[in-house]
């Protein structure tokens, strides 16, 4: 007889522990139902909560009992809203139940003050945030010094138009056919998880029409998850360098990065160190405002700030 593996976590346990946790908090009148008779156990019955679910008492007491396969999506948002789950409380219930979290509705959110500070503590690093169409929503001077004066501001503002649609930008990277089909897969990827997002629709159609290579390469249904990875620059001031970089993603429901670029040895940091100093000559002027990372207008209600430069979209660079 073949014996259940002991490593493999037990799902069904830990959801009926879950729900009967998250039943045992709620009140009949926090939910708007009766208190009708003595309760032996605090918290709500399972009839109440399969009244809530407009699910039937058998279904929800065999899913307590771990005798349900695995529980439809629509169900468990059901379950979620009866429960009065948080957010976090409602991802967890998917991921216990069905091994996976569900897609978020996207919350368009500022970039952080907290982050914009992290941005300026990285004076020698190119950084820059970017959500997920791509488009650049701040960045560093080092940014600056290392993509271009206009790096995150009108055309430029979108790091898959920057890469497909500037032929400066094209001939800057030495590994643009690598960077730019991985910039197709993400894109590819977001879409499944965003379908309904008319500006990243927009987005892809623009790039088909304008390249022939991101046609060919969405054609083929490439998906890619672009997270770190090394690729050399050809900086018309420093020379070729080779950096590396890493995409961070913040938790806090807007799908915006951090993509950092780090040098990948000494020679491109003494690259990157010079193309900062020619920097701060430049900015040596008496009407130049303090360092400060940059932030699109649309995230400061349409005010612009000292030192800020307006942009829109970011990408892969």
């Amino acid at each position: 007889m073949e014996q259940r593996r002991t490593d493999q976590p037990d799902r069904h346990g830990e959801l009926a522990q879950f729900l009967r946790a998250m039943r045992g908090r709620l009140l009949p009148q926090d939910v708007g139902l009766p208190d009708v008779g003595r309760r032996r156990t605090p918290g709500l019955r399972r009839q109440e909560v399969a009244q809530l679910a407009a699910v039937s008492i058998d279904w929800y007491i065999r899913l307590e009992q771990g005798r349900v396969g695995m529980p439809g999506t629509g169900l468990l948002n059901a379950l979620a809203e009866a429960l009065r789950l948080s957010p976090a409380e409602h991802q967890h219930l998917h991921v216990i139940a069905r091994g996976q979290a569900p897609v978020a509705p996207h919350v368009s959110l500022p970039v952080g003050a907290s982050l914009r500070v992290l941005l300026d503590g990285m004076p020698l690093l190119p950084a820059y945030v970017v959500d997920f169409r791509l488009d650049i929503l701040a960045h560093n001077n080092a940014a600056v010094a290392l993509f271009g004066e206009d790096f995150g501001t009108g055309e430029a503002g979108n790091a898959a138009r920057l890469l497909f649609l500037q032929p400066r930008v094209r001939d800057m990277q030495l590994d643009w056919a690598h960077v730019a089909r991985e910039t197709v897969g993400n894109l590819r990827a977001t879409l499944a998880r965003r379908p309904d997002d008319a500006r990243l629709r927009e987005l892809i159609a623009e790039l088909r029409s304008n390249s022939a290579e991101f046609a060919t390469w969405w054609d083929d249904h490439t998906v890619k998850q672009r997270a770190h990875g090394t690729k050399r620059i050809r900086h018309p001031v420093v020379g070729t360098l080779t950096v590396r970089y890493d995409t961070l993603a913040t938790l806090q429901g807007a799908e915006h990065s951090l993509i950092v670029v780090t040098p990948a040895d000494a020679a491109a940091e003494g690259c990157l160190r010079e193309l900062m100093v020619n920097r701060a000559r430049s900015l040596s002027g008496p009407d130049v405002h303090s360092i400060t990372a940059q932030a699109h207008p649309d995230l400061t209600g349409g005010r612009e700030r000292p030192g800020d430069v307006p942009r829109r979209e970011p990408g892969p660079w």
